[in-house]
């Protein structure tokens, strides 16, 4: 679920507790969480509901004027069931803290080397963790579409296995580019 910066700035803020979509199948579920640029988003409660069943209490939680300027916007789309999403604010992105460990624990530094290792096994093209660790850490800041046609990749493919080494807290996003966190830095010498 893509939710506009603005609308994310609202949430923190407390202004906005509701969000309205129209798509074919929701793509969150009541209980889930949602990772975002200003950290975790609970998805408190996810409703399949009728565009009549919209109240005025919900278009203002969900940060509207009227009704009609909610259901204007729903159905700017020509299909898709319409939900209500309630969500709010579940604290920091995990990421983010672990990216901050500069310090390797042995077992930690153990998981972040299978983890890798399993990246680089399943991956059709060979290994490539070491090589986008490296990239990254020499070229920090360049466009993804840049890196990757450096190395001949398509930006999508390369953007989602960037996204694995944020997962394990080592890269850090940019506009543009990327760069090593201070763990990235860390686990890059302990297995350069």
């Amino acid at each position: 679920m893509l939710i506009k910066n603005v609308v994310l700035d609202r949430i923190v803020a407390g202004e906005i507790d509701t969000l309205f979509r129209r798509q074919k199948r929701p793509t969150v579920k009541t209980g889930g969480t949602l990772r975002t640029p200003v950290g975790m988003l609970d998805i408190v409660r996810i409703d399949r509901i009728e565009l009549d069943q919209i109240s005025s209490r919900d278009a203002k939680r969900g940060g509207f004027v009227s009704v009609d300027e909610v259901v204007a916007e729903l159905t700017q789309k020509p299909e898709g069931d319409f939900y209500r999403v309630r969500v709010r604010l579940g604290g920091p992105d995990p990421r983010d803290e672990l990216r901050d460990r500069a310090t390797l624990e042995p077992d930690d530094l153990a998981a972040v080397r299978a983890a890798l290792e399993g990246y680089d096994g399943r991956s059709a093209r060979g290994p490539w963790t070491k090589q986008f660790l490296e990239m990254i850490a020499e070229q920090p800041h360049v466009r993804a579409p840049d890196l990757a046609e450096s190395i001949g990749w398509e930006t999508k493919p390369f953007k989602d296995h960037v996204r694995k080494l944020k997962g394990l807290g080592l890269t850090i996003s940019h506009s543009p580019g990327y760069e090593l966190s201070p763990r990235g830095a860390a686990v890059l010498a302990a297995i350069g």
